[in-house]
């Protein structure tokens, strides 16, 4: 079984800054792509950033310029940087990886998402 431990979120005021962290832990062959996605009240979840494991990025157009992820392979560990807050950036952090597991012999790829983390941006 593979376990994915998000930390880091909480409340900032616009403007402020916040970093995620997401451990990925459990019986990992390799890991992929590993992103965050967040979900606002009332919204669906949406792709906020994320990372091949060769380092490639992608953001989506709202947190560029203002997010940065980054990820430690060694530590099967993936971060958001946040920077410049806004209000509109209040939603539920879920982070995403995309893991190779070995079972029974065989390589099986399955997708795992974090219990959520939540980010509050106070105008």
């Amino acid at each position: 079984q593979v376990h994915l431990v998000e930390s880091g979120g909480g409340l900032v005021q616009t403007g402020g800054s916040l970093r995620l962290s997401c451990a990925a832990s459990g019986s990992i062959f390799r890991i992929d792509t590993m992103g965050w996605y967040r979900q606002a009240p009332g919204k669906q979840r949406e792709l906020v950033a994320d990372i091949a494991s060769g380092g490639s990025t992608n953001y989506a157009d709202s947190v560029k310029g203002r997010f940065t992820i980054s990820r430690d392979n060694a530590k099967n560990t993936v971060y958001l940087q946040m920077n410049s807050l806004k209000p509109e950036d209040t939603a539920v952090y879920y982070c995403n990886a995309e893991v190779t597991i070995l079972q029974m012999d065989q390589l099986h790829g399955l997708d795992y998402w974090g219990q959520g983390t939540l980010v509050t941006v106070s105008s």
